[in-house]
């Protein structure tokens, strides 16, 4: 079974020798006064790179800058309605512009029966998922022999369990492995159809003092408040993704979350007022 990609070409260079020019620019513009680990953990945006890629590959820096991990265990945002349970992606392979990424069948096994009827082993809620797709390219550049635990993480309560089930695998399953967890912060504009505080730079404050709320909660291991307070306050659209990443890093021994960069689209790309756009954040545990 071979995931193929959907979005290369489109959020990331398709074309290998482009894409791994693109990531290795990336991460040396990223790369500057990292803050020293080690990190068990980390957040990266889903959006395409020319607008969150440098802030991804700051966490995929600092992670790198840790050591090199056997598997990355990747906690997707859902995007559609159909996916309404953690699903894995339990065998088979990942495309990539670089060379595909094989996944680790042993964790995914073992953690599909440590959660038993709480996740399902299901490929089909990744086949239109672009959240963990856009970060692949970065763990094959910087890990090459790493294998992969694919989960599309709902925004439900049992996204925290399902954090603590999977560091409980990891803690014993003899290898180095890391958590990735994958989401954009508020989606504020028209396009969107959240306007609270109208367009313009005062829509601007009230979206980044929006998702400050939600990232003081990250950055506390607060895995308990992630779902409700993004669900109340429309700061995420990975929810579920933030909550597993979190709970996840807090059980592996993590005692804080470490900012490493917060932007939004519209600081990335100014054109005229602010009107539509997404908040993205780089952290790590």
């Amino acid at each position: 079974m071979r995931r193929r990609t959907i979005v290369a070409g489109m959020f990331y260079p398709a074309e290998p020798e482009r894409c791994r020019s693109e990531v290795a620019r990336l991460l040396r513009d990223a790369g500057s006064s990292l803050p020293a680990g080690p990190f068990v953990a980390g957040l990266v945006p889903h959006a395409g790179w020319a607008y969150s890629g440098k802030t991804a590959a700051r966490t995929f820096a600092a992670l790198a800058a840790s050591g090199t991990p056997d598997v990355l265990v990747l906690f997707g945002a859902v995007h559609t309605w159909s996916v309404v349970r953690p699903s894995i992606y339990g065998r088979g392979s990942w495309e990539t512009p670089l060379g595909d990424i094989d996944v680790d069948e042993t964790l995914s096994r073992d953690i599909l029966q440590l959660a038993r009827d709480r996740i399902d082993d299901d490929p089909r809620a990744h086949a239109e998922e672009h959240s963990l797709e856009v970060q692949l390219p970065f763990v094959r550049y910087l890990f090459p022999q790493a294998r992969i635990v694919p989960i599309a993480v709902p925004p439900t309560p049992t996204a925290v369990q399902l954090g603590e089930w999977v560091a409980d695998v990891v803690q014993t399953s003899g290898k180095r492995v890391c958590v990735v967890g994958s989401t954009d912060l508020t989606h504020y504009g028209p396009r969107y159809g959240h306007v609270p505080a109208g367009v313009g730079a005062a829509a601007l404050t009230w979206a980044k003092e929006n998702d400050r709320r939600l990232l003081d909660r990250i950055l506390a291991l607060q895995a308990e408040q992630i779902v409700p307070l993004a669900s109340q306050e429309h700061s995420a659209c990975g929810a579920g993704a933030i909550a597993a990443t979190t709970a996840a890093a807090r059980r592996l021994g993590a005692r804080q979350g470490i900012l490493l960069e917060y932007t939004t689209s519209y600081d990335v790309h100014p054109a005229g007022a602010p009107t539509d756009f997404v908040g993205y954040a780089a952290v790590a545990f």
